[in-house]
């Protein structure tokens, strides 16, 4: 709610300082009655671009519980499913066809959003013009194993070739199996065309592959949970975030940078992951119902109630503005081409 407060603070200086102070001390309360009146009575949608039952879904039903009480007129939030290359058509839809008027969110892998940096032609967005709503929760990336591997550490991974599941090209489990191939050389044998993290489970269960790279660890200590505790499934590497306690002698992939370049590539491949629970609105939305989200959105992720519920599921919180999502994504684009060059090669499965 601090924060909420700041931004309405930061825009009232804003047009403080243009010679609009008497005019915004009228707009912003008309504002607020305006935003209340548009919601009152609506529902307001959020796209999973995932199949049910992975952390995504979880995160989005979890969020559409509480977020109404703190939107402006106090609308009815629901979840839809829109499954299709790994993300890509539920981005590609929230760009191009959904409702800009500010009644639908979504949340999506964040590999996806980097699709048109990678010069993926199917990509029919800008990421740069997105509204973004925030993070709920900085992504801790791993790659695992199933017990029956035979894995003991990741260095058996540099020996023992292994089966790893995946979705389509586009997806993270994917891009992350043959970066890690690529870069760091794992015998990693990667067998794609799964829906999501819930098949590739489903998989491993049937013996039909034995590990999954790009799992959230917030995935793992939820939906997961069983086969972590029991041994069933071990994590092997760290991809992203700070090194976890939980995860102590589980090595992080910075290790294995040995040049200023290969940390900045590190970085652009594995490090964006900590957009880990993003949530997004169509570009071009009225600046108010914007506003309007993004302070609904930090509320909800510091509501007590919220809080329990997150708990009860078993998922982490650890939100972002807004702004700063925003911001980290400027950041990304402005790679330089050599960077993106080298991450191309990185993710191909040659």
């Amino acid at each position: 709610m601090k924060r909420a407060e700041a931004m309405i603070g930061s825009r009232l200086r804003a047009l403080t300082a243009g010679g609009y102070l008497g005019a915004s001390l009228f707009a912003v309360p008309a504002a607020a009655a305006e935003v209340a009146d548009f919601y009152k009575g609506r529902t307001v949608a959020i796209v999973v671009g995932h199949e049910t039952g992975t952390g995504y879904d979880i995160y989005a039903r979890t969020l559409a519980r509480h977020l109404g009480r703190h939107i402006p007129g106090a609308p009815n939030v629901v979840v839809q499913n829109m499954v299709g290359a790994s993300g890509l058509a539920a981005t590609n839809w929230l760009y191009n066809i959904a409702p800009k008027d500010g009644t639908v969110l979504a949340t999506f892998v964040h590999t996806a959003i980097f699709e048109p940096l990678a010069g993926n032609t199917a990509a029919k967005f800008d990421p740069a013009k997105f509204t973004w709503i925030g993070n709920m929760d900085e992504g801790v990336g791993i790659c695992g194993v199933a017990k029956a591997a035979g894995i003991g550490k990741f260095e058996d991974l540099l020996v023992k070739e292994t089966i790893f599941g995946a979705t389509g090209a586009t997806g993270p489990l994917g891009k992350y199996a043959l970066a890690v191939k690529n870069l760091l050389g794992a015998k990693i044998k990667l067998v794609a065309g799964y829906q999501g993290s819930a098949s590739v489970k489903l998989a491993i269960q049937r013996g039909e592959v034995n590990g999954i790279c790009g799992l959230s660890w917030s995935t793992v200590t939820s939906y997961w949970k069983d086969e972590l505790d029991s041994g069933a499934f071990r994590p092997i590497l760290q991809l992203s975030g700070k090194p976890q306690a939980e995860l102590r002698g589980v090595p992080h992939v910075e290790a294995y940078a040995n040049t200023p370049a290969d940390q900045q590539l590190f970085g652009l491949i594995f490090g964006v992951q900590a957009l880990g629970r993003v949530f997004v609105s169509p570009p071009g939305m009225p600046p108010e119902r914007k506003i309007a989200l993004r302070s609904a959105f930090i509320a909800t992720a510091n509501d007590p109630q919220f809080m329990a519920d997150a708990a009860k599921a078993g998922i982490d919180i650890g939100p972002s503005t807004g702004e700063e999502v925003e911001a980290f994504i400027a950041r990304v684009s402005a790679s330089s081409p050599a960077v993106l060059e080298r991450a191309k090669k990185a993710v191909r499965n040659d």
